[in-house]
């Protein structure tokens, strides 16, 4: 069970304009590699990226959000609810 008030910080390396959208997986520098379909414009591949990572966590959407990064690449996004254990093991890294 998480935590109340539990959050944490997960570092991303967002890949736009895929021809489908899924969590690839951790990467050698610690951060977690995903694609959207959303292009990069007008903030759609953020909401992409934070609705993608709330369904595959189990959240709702308003617990995942872009906290740094809006227009790059390697983004900074806050998980509320869970810890970065929960994060990992809810994503199936241990």
């Amino acid at each position: 069970m998480s935590a109340e008030g539990a959050s944490c910080l997960l570092p991303l390396r967002v890949v736009p304009n895929a021809s489908r959208a899924e969590v690839v997986g951790w990467q050698a520098d610690g951060r977690l590699k995903l694609k959207v379909s959303a292009p990069p414009e007008g903030g759609r591949a953020n909401r992409a990226v934070e609705e993608l990572l709330a369904g595959a966590l189990g959240l709702p959407k308003r617990a995942v959000a872009v906290e740094k990064g809006d227009s790059s690449r390697e983004k900074l996004l806050r998980v509320n609810g869970l810890t970065m254990e929960e994060v990992k093991a809810r994503l199936g890294v241990a």
